[in-house]
């Protein structure tokens, strides 16, 4: 049975978990990180020498990095489905999950590590704006790209759309900001909310 180690607060985690309950996958959830410790211990530095959630087993094969998770855990159980099938539609989930580790997700974690585990009193509110600004703009390249489409990559639902999908959980549920007008995003987010294994994924609040 395949194994996770992490915490469903983590963005990263909820990812792999979004994945696996697509996918239908049996699994086994090991609490890990935040204030449930354990990424120090002898047997989690083995897995992951970085301390970083999420990790999984399956069936021996250890993996961290939760993108390479999610390509990893769609190919091997959702080629054709979650991993789209051909060079093309797999480039194009590819670029738009690494766009997502790499430009919207760290434009927001300032504002997110701000707003939502900073105690008011000691919020660095010009760092705050200044973040979350920035994700506006990374926001609009997302808002243009899903005109008339229904996912990221087009008709059809794909591991692309997970992974921007915990992007904009974090995103828009964003505490104390004004949100500019996104209406293809939030048509789309309405889309993924309609999805059962999105149950316990975007329905956490932040934290």
């Amino acid at each position: 049975m395949l194994k996770i180690w992490g915490r469903q607060s983590s963005v990263n985690v909820q990812k792999v978990l979004w994945t696996v309950r697509e996918l239908a996958l049996p699994h086994i959830l090991t609490a890990a990180g935040g204030a449930h410790g354990g990424l120090d211990t002898p047997e989690f530095l083995r897995m992951n020498p970085n301390r970083q959630i999420p990790v999984i087993d399956d069936g021996g094969f250890v993996l961290w990095e939760s993108n390479a998770i999610v390509r990893y855990l769609s190919a091997r159980y959702g080629e054709g489905t979650l991993s789209p099938a051909g060079h093309v539609g797999r480039a194009d989930a590819d670029r738009w999950m690494d766009w997502q580790a790499t430009e919207w997700q760290p434009s927001m974690l300032r504002a997110f590590l701000g707003l939502v585990r900073t105690p008011e009193a000691q919020r660095d509110a010009a760092a705050i704006q200044a973040s979350f600004e920035l994700s506006v703009k990374r926001a609009m390249v997302l808002e243009d790209a899903l005109q008339g489409k229904d996912y990221v990559t087009g008709s059809r639902f794909t591991m692309a759309d997970i992974v921007l999908g915990c992007a904009a959980h974090r995103w828009l549920g964003l505490p104390g900001v004004q949100h500019p007008p996104t209406p293809a995003i939030s048509a789309w987010y309405r889309r993924l909310m309609m999805r059962p294994a999105t149950q316990g994924v975007l329905t956490l609040p932040l934290a």
